[in-house]
């Protein structure tokens, strides 16, 4: 995997030191955003693994707040983008346009030509928005009149979409969601961390100053390129191999689901589950690192069948019944 250089004149990072640069974004996050540190972890999984995530939660529990944070403790260019119902293909990737004083078309730059793009409420914009991020997501690059045009490196999509609200929403179908490689329920406080909250903004805390709460980048691309470097160099025994395996073909079996987890489920699973044993410390994957991650990495890429929609099984609880049926290996 070729990774993407340091600026000029920054120190490259050794891989113990982006660790620790990459476990810091948490308590930055945790300065605007309270309690929300697996789905941190969950954004630096995924800049690791060079993947996308979809973050789904109630209104309220701070999705864009989340994300504009990690962006902020990142020393990364980042843009926000509102999905709308009258938004466009070019709106999102950028157009030809014509200039008058030299009678030739240019191309303006779309805001996917940054590094973290915050697709905020992805699911209120039709399929053929929504397929404007096909390309951009799988290749890394989009397509104008003929011309390829690479996008930066590092390049992720934190797209956001509200679980429960149907009128006014255009579901991601299942190619779409096939190119996350997490998708992350933010779920509501705790007492305590709401508490925690009401406090912060009694104190005067502004969710659009984030300066002002002391958010400060602590970790950049140095550290990401070493971590990836890392990542890679993870081992996993030929027992796991077989484990991740039989947990995705596991899926395509169960009669709670219709559509099971595809090959490249599999190597999703792979990719996030080193990362995660090398976050830990670690420079092997255990079965227990798999199913740390499992349920995030798959969740999105599994349909259950109607019938057991409705007698109220979800996703979630198939994936636990696999991960207790498979047999682990020691």
């Amino acid at each position: 995997m070729t990774q993407p250089a340091a600026p000029a004149g920054a120190p490259s990072a050794g891989p113990d030191d982006a660790r620790a640069a990459l476990h810091r974004l948490r308590t930055e996050v945790a300065k605007a955003v309270v309690g929300q540190d697996a789905v941190v972890t969950g954004l630096v999984i995924a800049l690791l693994c060079r993947g996308h995530v979809l973050l789904e939660g109630v209104p309220g529990v701070a999705k864009t707040l989340l994300v504009r944070t990690f962006a902020a403790a990142l020393d990364l260019d980042s843009k926000r983008l509102q999905f709308t119902p009258d938004l466009m293909p070019g709106d999102v990737t950028g157009s030809l346009i014509f200039d008058p004083r030299s009678a030739a078309f240019t191309f303006r730059e779309g805001p996917v030509f940054t590094n973290l793009l915050l697709a905020d409420e992805i699911n209120r914009t039709p399929p053929k928005t929504q397929s404007a991020l096909l390309e951009v997501m799988e290749e890394r690059q989009i397509s104008v009149e003929g011309r390829r045009r690479p996008l930066p490196d590092p390049f992720i999509v934190a797209a956001t979409q509200n679980p429960i609200e149907y009128e006014g929403t255009y579901p991601l179908p299942e190619a779409q969601l096939d190119r996350f490689l997490l998708k992350l329920s933010v779920p509501l406080p705790t007492r305590d961390e709401e508490l925690g909250v009401l406090r912060a903004h009694h104190a005067g805390f502004d969710p659009r100053d984030l300066a002002a709460a002391g958010v400060r980048p602590v970790a950049g691309v140095a550290d990401l390129a070493a971590g990836r470097a890392a990542v890679q160099r993870v081992g996993v025994a030929d027992p796991v191999l077989t484990y991740i395996v039989d947990l995705c073909r596991a899926t395509r079996v169960s009669p709670s689901l219709e559509l099971g987890a595809s090959p490249r489920g599999a190597t999703a699973l792979l990719g996030t589950a080193k990362a995660w044993a090398w976050l830990a410390g670690r420079e092997y994957v255990t079965p227990d690192d798999v199913k740390a991650v499992a349920r995030a990495t798959l969740r999105h890429r599994i349909r259950l069948r109607p019938e057991a929609e409705l007698e109220g099984v979800t996703t979630d609880a198939v994936l636990d019944a696999v991960l207790g049926t498979v047999p682990t290996p020691r």
